[in-house]
């Protein structure tokens, strides 16, 4: 196996004072004064390791009180982080001792009886771990994972709010979701309280060249480039590859006259509706509220869309397939009508909204933070070949873009422009009054045409 020429990372001197050996990427790391600092690197490249002796410095800095360490799931705790730690803040400085049961790190030093620093280990599948603490500073470990979601980001801010603590990210890409929205494009957008450092995993001198080599040969090369380089690159396969970032707006007033439009997906655990309204002068679409929740009745999910809708101007509710007969009829009973969607296939779904993508004709409100990490993730399956197939990867998880599909599917993209009004094509079940007597009619002519016979 090809290795690159290396150091031992850390070991204890001849002057028992413990010795790092940062490489190129560290050493960026390590320099950089912004307040929120993210080490966006490939696998295997350091980023673990490096995180518990940034961690201690800002210790060092800040005194006695409470800090942060928050890993994406408890299974990465046990498995990376958690060892990095205890060698280094029990093995090698003796710093303290970690009590496992509360997960908690606590200095030998006292201050007032107590242990004058502690460093709490939290779970961002957990948030609820991390609100009792007033840190001044955290490190974050894997941030852009799915399990990573902004609202632990949030909970981690607010913990650092009183002190205007600094964060370390360290992170390997998987997918668009709210990091890149909220944290990596306000660096490329210049703002000066965040500061990236991307590097190769190569970058470290232990990673295998010929692993190295051997992923590039096999990988779609946007998947070695976030993956190993951590580079962001749209996946081959994204099915709304026509869907623009510059779609995503900053929330706004809605006119209360705007019409509104709801698609739900059904399911005992993963209830999911997102609301549209839209714009009688353009046309143009606007998702401006989303909701996923399981383990209610229907009953219990429609008392939730009414309170959510309040007066708002409810034209027409959509959802499932023509099997959830069952589901459309609980929801009419509790008060919320959901009528078939018009289109069965879900290519031609798709189709529609992907045609709505494609003319900037759908705005989405930048905090449907689940809708936009299933947007971007939604993918098609690749043959051998790396090409797209006609499968959808994890379809049973992408409830949002169900709803999304089955409700745009009545509405044509191209008749919004130069018009005052979208096409609506209308579903024939529908239970409207008017319908029923156009319908009523229709067949009263049809009756006399076939007596005059």
């Amino acid at each position: 196996m090809a290795t690159q020429t290396r150091e031992e990372f850390r070991y204890q001197g001849q002057d028992k004072k413990l010795h790092v050996n940062f490489h190129s990427g560290h050493n960026r790391t390590w320099a950089s004064t912004a307040r929120f600092v993210v080490m966006q690197a490939g696998p295997q490249s350091g980023k673990t390791c490096f995180g518990p002796h940034w961690l201690k410095r800002e210790m060092d800095w800040s005194g006695a009180g409470d800090y942060l360490v928050v890993t994406a799931t408890y299974p990465l705790l046990r498995m990376k982080l958690l060892p990095e730690m205890v060698k280094v803040f029990v093995d090698f400085l003796k710093w303290g001792t970690y009590r496992a049961g509360d997960k908690i790190f606590e200095s030998h030093e006292r201050d007032h009886g107590g242990p004058a620093q502690r460093i709490i280990i939290g779970s961002a599948k957990n948030p609820e771990s991390l609100e009792s603490a007033t840190a001044k500073a955290a490190w974050c470990d894997e941030i852009a994972q799915a399990q990573f979601t902004r609202e632990a980001w949030d909970a981690v801010l607010r913990r650092l709010s009183i002190s205007e603590g600094r964060v370390l990210a360290t992170t390997t890409l998987y997918n668009f979701g709210w990091y890149k929205r909220d944290i990596y494009d306000q660096w490329r957008k210049g703002n000066k309280d965040f500061d990236i450092i991307q590097f190769d995993s190569t970058e470290n001198p232990a990673f295998s060249i010929t692993e190295w080599e051997r992923a590039k040969a096999s990988l779609p090369l946007w998947k070695f480039n976030m993956m190993y380089r951590g580079r962001f690159e749209r996946p081959l396969g994204q099915i709304y590859d026509s869907f623009s970032e510059d779609s995503i707006i900053s929330r706004f007033t809605i006119d209360p006259s705007w019409p509104r439009y709801v698609g739900h997906d059904f399911g005992p655990q993963n209830t999911a509706a997102l609301w549209y309204a839209q714009d009688p002068a353009t046309g143009f679409f606007y998702l401006y509220r989303e909701y996923l929740q399981g383990g209610l009745s229907s009953y219990d999910h429609a008392q939730r869309f009414k309170a959510l809708s309040g007066d708002e101007q409810i034209i027409r509710r959509v959802g499932g397939i023509y099997a959830e007969q069952g589901w459309r009829d609980a929801f009419v009973a509790a008060g919320w009508p959901i009528i078939l969607p018009r289109m069965r296939e879900v290519e031609s779904g798709i189709n529609r909204v992907y045609g709505w993508h494609q003319q900037s004709k759908l705005f989405i409100f930048d905090d449907m933070e689940r809708y936009l990490e299933e947007k971007f993730s939604y993918s098609w399956r690749l043959d051998d070949d790396n090409n797209p197939t006609g499968d959808i990867v994890n379809k049973s998880s992408y409830h949002l873009m169900d709803a999304e599909r089955y409700l745009m599917a009545d509405f044509s993209p191209e008749m919004v422009e130069n018009t005052t009004e979208t096409r609506v094509v209308r579903n024939w079940d529908e239970p409207s009054g008017r319908l029923d007597h156009r319908r009523n009619r229709l067949r009263s002519r049809r009756r006399a045409r076939a007596g005059a016979r």
